[in-house]
């Protein structure tokens, strides 16, 4: 929870720094949302979701040439930007089960009745997830549930080994990639993925087309590439996949898995796992399937699978349009969202993506009457991001040195849904978009998304067993003085590249909540049909979606002085430092409570005997770590950032514009020190020491992550050196916010 903070915007709206008050938009940003269509919106998905539209297909490119097309047509300087990328599709591929009783899988989706476009299978990519290992094994069958750390523990203890079997996981709870991961680092030789009705099938919603949820043959495609250590093409780490890169062997690139891997669908999987034996699973485990869950491991149960690919290197292209900045042109605002899908992509990419051409639209609208942005804009179509984020990582790692020069902000959105607001990213931005967020009206109530957000965490934080973190959400969002938090930044779309690689600020932004394609996620049935009935009926969502991101793009790149506040950053650092704390003497606690445990036998009475195979592992010892310099530099950045924010509020009207444009390049760069060369342990791509993907939750933010994993994972050493690493990015970042206050105060 937040300090208040009504005094810094007292004075800050005072002022009148930070643009028009809230609910006041001013009149350019209302004859930008006169121009956005929810009508034309609807009829852009439509066109672009009318084919398979992966990598390589026929449609991607076409796609990617209609959208540049559109750009020039709304005045933009645009061009297509080609790399090549290592992309591998399936040739061939099997999946049966040979013992008991045969049966082989369906590694194809049937049409929808009523859904068109299901129907275009033509080009359709099957059951495929890519940058698996390709192989032909036969082995006994596992059921691991989901496939994390927590379900290895608990086969463990049942006596259950994966080594030389092949495991069958369900989608859900940690990132798709990590599943085969785990199973190859303990020994498996293959791996099946299936979605369990439980996640998001008929135990959540109707099946589609009654409902919105995943029906039997449904499946989810995806990438398994080990992201963890590095997004982008496989054979170009932190380089750009030109025609001149030098690139490694296929078998070096250590993203690429090494086992075969498959998707398949929940009525299949009825199938593989009725034929298991063994123990009966433990409670979480079971999911949705009217069977008994078993983990299985012995011969009763034995599959074949079989995966193909052709590894050659494929065309991808990014859609680069730009208008150059009346006042600041080497100041770039970018704004970006992928056009690539797995299959049709509806609602995955195509919402967002409507969404960013419709303001690229009303902006080439307000230039044709005389506007003209005094920062560059810089709009951005990616390809290839489902693969992992290879159009955009591709394009940042060429550019990288004149986007560190330039680059203010990169804002991203991805899939859009009816529903609330959700923004992650830096939280120096945290103000603004809280901002925004009250100056955008949501369509369902008529009142700001701001305060229909507000409304909805103080109901969850007042209902029966609401736990710690909704109630303390609730208090904050019962007091108009606190800034509504945004989330820390992980991985799994196109700011990646930019705020952990480079260091960029970014922001992530999309509605959700209510309109659901998660049952359709990444699976043929993800269509116009499926998104305009259950997702976003009438395109409202993708008109607020459309004015929230055109209001951050039009705010940053008009503002005379930067738009950033620091106390929110600067408390929300200070929150994972005590988060660190509680880490470390919780681990510390259980290791202790889990000796006397063991030392008192506790373990081998409470067991049944008949379902475990003796004790747990033994956890480490936990020492005590030096956090005293991360301790000191959060001191020292709270110091700052609110002399920094009271300053900016009190006279930053009053500086000359030679000291306002001096003081809004100084904060430009400002991100750009929380990274450090060194990057993280194992994985040095990603360099910022504040916000990162998790190694073993993928999509999920790991914070003050060189600390924090080191505690979890237990490398002791690289606890106390990343308390020390981290603590000098903050020092220098807080040395800058001093710099910019001495500006401010005159110095």
């Amino acid at each position: 929870m937040r300090r208040s903070t009504s005094s810094i915007l007292a004075l800050i709206a005072a002022a009148g720094l930070v643009g028009p008050a809230f609910g006041q938009s001013s009149d350019l940003e209302k004859r930008f949302d006169a121009q956005i269509s929810p009508p034309e919106m609807s009829a852009w998905m439509k066109d672009q979701a009318s084919e398979p539209n992966h990598v390589s297909s026929a449609h991607d490119k076409k796609n990617a040439e209609t959208i540049l097309a559109q750009f020039k047509s709304w005045g933009w300087d645009a061009h297509i930007e080609s790399f090549q990328v290592l992309y591998p599709t399936p040739i061939s591929e099997s999946l049966e089960l040979v013992a008991p009783t045969p049966f082989k899988a369906t590694l194809t989706e049937a049409p929808i009745p009523g859904d068109d476009s299901s129907a275009r299978t033509k080009d359709e990519l099957p059951a495929y997830v890519a940058f698996q290992g390709d192989g032909d094994v036969t082995a006994p069958l596992v059921y691991v549930n989901y496939g994390m750390p927590a379900d290895y523990d608990a086969l463990a203890r049942m006596g259950v080994s994966v080594k030389g079997k092949i495991v069958i996981a369900r989608y859900g709870v940690g990132w798709r990639g990590l599943k085969p991961k785990l199973a190859q680092d303990h020994g498996a030789v293959g791996c099946i993925i299936y979605s369990d009705p439980h996640d998001d099938g008929y135990a959540v919603d109707d099946v589609y087309p009654k409902g919105a949820a995943r029906p039997a043959n449904g499946f989810q495609r995806g990438s398994v590439a080990d992201m963890p250590l590095y997004p982008g093409d496989p054979l170009t780490p932190g380089v750009g996949a030109t025609d001149k890169a030098k690139r490694l062997k296929r078998e070096d690139a250590a993203t690429i898995l090494k086992i075969p891997v498959l998707p398949i669908s929940y009525g299949d999987a009825t199938h593989f796992l009725q034929a298991l034996d063994g123990d009966v699973v433990p409670p979480s485990f079971r999911g949705s399937l009217p069977i008994t869950y078993h983990v299985g491991g012995t011969d009763a149960a034995k599959v074949h699978i079989a995966v193909k690919s052709d590894w050659s290197l494929k065309t991808i292209y990014d859609v680069v349009a730009m208008m150059k900045g009346s006042t600041f042109p080497d100041q770039w605002v970018l704004r970006g969202n992928h056009h690539d899908g797995w299959v049709f992509g509806a609602s995955d990419p195509i919402s967002g993506h409507v969404a960013m051409m419709a303001e690229a639209k009303a902006i080439g609208g307000l230039a044709a009457k005389g506007y003209k942005p005094k920062r560059t804009l810089v709009y951005l179509s990616w390809d290839a991001e489902e693969p992992m984020l290879l159009g955009s990582t591709e394009w940042a790692e060429t550019h990288a040195d004149e986007l560190k020069a330039k680059g203010v902000i990169y804002i991203n959105t991805d899939g859009n849904a009816r529903g609330f607001l959700g923004a992650e990213g830096s939280h120096s931005y945290e103000h603004l978009v809280n901002q925004v967020a009250g100056d955008v009206t949501d369509p369902q109530t008529g009142v700001s998304v701001e305060q229909r957000l507000r409304a909805a965490l103080m109901v969850e934080g007042s209902a029966p067993g609401a736990g710690e973190r909704a109630r303390a959400a609730a208090k904050m969002a019962a007091d108009p003085s606190h800034d509504l938090p945004i989330g820390p930044l992980g991985s799994g779309s196109d700011y990646s590249a930019f705020i952990e690689h480079l260091g960029l600020a970014a922001l992530n932004l999309g509605y959700g909540g209510e309109g659901d394609s998660g049952g359709v996620y990444h699976s043929a049935y993800d269509t116009w049909e499926h998104h305009s009935r259950f997702v976003d009926p009438g395109f409202a969502y993708a008109g607020a979606l459309a004015k929230t991101g055109g209001r951050l793009v039009l705010r940053i790149a008009d503002a005379d002085l930067p738009l950033q506040r620091y106390g929110n950053f600067a408390e929300t650092v200070a929150t994972y430092n005590d988060e660190l704390k509680k880490l470390a003497d919780g681990k510390r606690e259980a290791a202790a409570s889990q000796a006397k445990l063991i030392a008192a036998g506790a373990y081998k009475l409470a067991d049944d005997p008949t379902h475990t195979n003796g004790p747990p592992n033994l956890l480490a010892t936990v020492p005590y770590f030096n956090l005293a310099p991360l301790d000191n530099a959060v001191d020292h950045l709270k110091r700052s950032a609110k002399a920094y924010d009271m300053a900016l509020a009190a006279k930053g009207a009053g500086l000359t514009p030679e000291a306002k444009a001096k003081l809004f390049e100084l904060n430009r760069g400002l991100e750009q020190t929380l990274t450090a060369d060194v990057g993280l342990p194992g994985r040095p791509w990603y360099k910022n020491l504040v916000y990162a993907p998790g190694k073993f939750t993928g999509y999920g933010a790991k914070t003050l992550p060189g600390v924090r994993e080191a505690i979890e994972e237990e490398r002791w050493s690289d606890a106390d050196k990343y308390s020390v690493l981290t603590a000098q990015v903050l020092e220098t970042y807080a040395g800058k916010l001093d710099d910019a206050t001495k500006l401010l105060n005159g110095g």
